[in-house]
Parts: structure tokens; sequence; C-alpha cells
């Protein structure tokens, strides 16, 4: 299909990540999304579904929007979104035009700890969160491969993210701001993983890949980084050790790697999350 006339469902569109997915989409592609809450008066835009993944009925969607891309950002009860998921592959494997990007995250590694993952690397957690992703990857790689591609991602700033928000709160009153001086990390920005999407989508590439920062750092250094080159004030750090030894929670791109232009450094995410800082403080 020519990608001038793709037709694009973003489902979890209302999302912060889902959002910026969307509103870089739609100046290109036919675009739409769901959403849960009405709080941002998404229901209306005309461009907009409202789901409920705990009532189901995405498949009704799927038939008025007729997506030839439907990218995941769902959020939700884990059982439900699995039922919603099996749902979309079923749809997917009966129209072959289309195809199915998933948002998965680096939970899908986080009990493999001693040094970073790469996309061919087996998938371990102990979490709840990242079991979840484990099936979803597995069923969809199973059910619909060559329809498929599994979009892992690692930790996630940018200037207006909910993880920066939080830190300029705990900044600016002063507060406690958890730090984990021996975990290891990969990054990106929100702004980035819409913009690889976008190359994705464009190619009609398929498999897995870690849209990640090239780099790693400790997310305490990371953090206060972010901090020196804004104001220069911190919030009351909370160090917080899961372990005596360092740790990964770090996903790499090494086999599924995007051109040049579409990587991301970790010293562009810290750019990233003080743009608005630096914009408010010479306003």
């Amino acid at each position: 299909m020519n990608p001038q006339k793709h037709t694009v469902l973003i489902i979890g569109a209302s999302g912060f990540i889902g959002n910026t997915i969307y509103r870089d989409l739609c100046n290109y592609f036919d675009t739409y999304g769901t959403y849960f809450s009405s709080k941002n008066n998404f229901g209306n835009n005309q461009q907009f579904f409202h789901f409920d993944v705990s009532k189901g009925g995405i498949a009704e969607i799927l038939n008025t929007v007729n997506p030839s891309v439907i990218i995941s950002s769902l959020k939700g009860d884990y059982a439900a979104q699995l039922k919603t998921h099996r749902e979309i592959a079923t749809w997917v494997s009966q129209h072959h035009y289309a195809r199915l990007l998933f948002l998965s995250s680096m939970d899908v590694f986080n009990a493999r700890k001693d040094f970073p993952s790469y996309e061919k690397d087996s998938p371990k957690s102990n979490t709840k969160g990242g079991m979840f992703k484990i099936s979803v990857e597995r069923m969809l790689l199973e059910t619909i491969p060559a329809q498929t591609a599994i979009l892992r991602l690692p930790l996630v700033f940018g200037n207006n993210s909910p993880r920066i928000t939080e830190l300029r709160d705990a900044v600016r009153f002063n507060t406690n701001y958890e730090i984990f001086p021996n975990l290891i990390i990969s990054v990106t920005t929100a702004d980035k993983i819409a913009q690889q999407l976008h190359y994705i989508i464009a190619t009609n590439d398929d498999g897995i890949f870690h849209l990640a920062s090239e780099d790693v750092i400790h997310h305490n250094d990371f953090i206060t980084e972010i901090c020196e080159k804004t104001t220069g004030k911190f919030p009351i750090f909370k160090n917080v050790y899961d372990r005596n030894d360092e740790s990964y929670l770090a996903i790499l791109p090494k086999f599924k790697k995007l051109p040049e232009h579409y990587n991301i450094t970790v010293s562009d995410v810290v750019d990233n999350c003080i743009l608005e800082d630096i914009v408010t403080l010479k306003t």
C-alpha cells in the first residue's frame, strides 16, 4: 500500500505517548485514535472513538475505521488487554493489508539485570507488567508474524513527560524524588518514538525493534544532569538500592537499527528534557 494512503488507528491515543504519536502522524496519514477518559475533550474530535478495554468491542472500531496500520499503546487491566490484542490479531489476520505495531517495553527483560538487552535476547520478567508484555509479544509473533512489529521502549522522558513533570514539581516544592545510583538505564523521548514509528510505517518493516538510546547512563547521573542544566536546583534526592551490585534496566538496538537520523542518545534526551525550562527562563 502507498504510505500516503495509509489509514492509521492508534489504540490508546489519549495517553502521553499515544497522543504524541497521533499529533505527529495526523499530519501525514488519515489517523484515528481511541480514548477512555473524556477529560481532554477527545470526544469532540471526530477522529477519536471511545473505547473501554474492560468492556471490549474493539472489532467494531476496527470495522468502522478499516485501518491499514494499527498502533497499540493501550493501558488497563492485563487480562482485558490480552483479550483485546487477541481480537486485534484475529482482525489483522483476516485483512492481508493490515499490520499491527505493538508498543512493548524494557520490562520484558527486568529479570535480566547483569547486562543490557538486545532484540534477539530471550525475554525474562519478574513483574506482572513485564510478563503481560511477554505474553502479548509471543501471541502476536505466533499468530501474525509477518503483519506485526514489536516496538520495545525504554524509560520515556521529554520536556512534557510525566516523569519530568514529577521532577519539576519535586524541585519546585522541595520534596522527595527517588533516584537509583546502581541502576543503568537507556532512555528516549515520545517525540523520537513518533518519528521512528513514522519511518517504520513508511517502510512496512516488521520484527522486533528496540527504540532506545544508543548509549546508557546511571539513573542518578541522568536526573542530576537534567537538574544541573536547568535551574541548578535539586529536589530532596532519596537514594534507592535494589541490590548491592549494579543492575541494568536498559535495552539497546543492535540487529534492527534505524537510519542514523532516527537514532537518539542520552545527551539528546537530556536536551529535550530541559528545552521547556530554557524557554521559560528566557521569557
